[in-house]
């Protein structure tokens, strides 16, 4: 096994959450993303921070994929 595999093979193992115990107590990503959209709404809305100019939302879609849907398309011409 070279280089690029074994980096390949340990970044397939964290995806798979297999490099460290998982905690059955943790909560979904899914809430803690909600949290975190929430705080920033706040700050935003305190004016400590600025609103995000291409804010995207992570979704699973109706064939269990997981998408991205962005505020703001960002449309390319050529």
């Amino acid at each position: 096994m070279n280089g690029k595999q074994l980096k390949n093979s340990i970044l397939q193992w964290a995806i798979q959450g297999k490099l460290v115990s998982q905690d059955p107590n943790d909560e979904p990503a899914s809430v803690l993303l909600e949290r975190i959209r929430a705080e920033k709404a706040k700050l935003v809305k305190e004016k400590k921070i600025k609103k995000d100019k291409n804010e995207s939302i992570i979704y699973r879609g109706d064939d269990n994929s997981y998408y991205e849907k962005m505020s703001h398309p960002i449309i390319k011409t050529t």
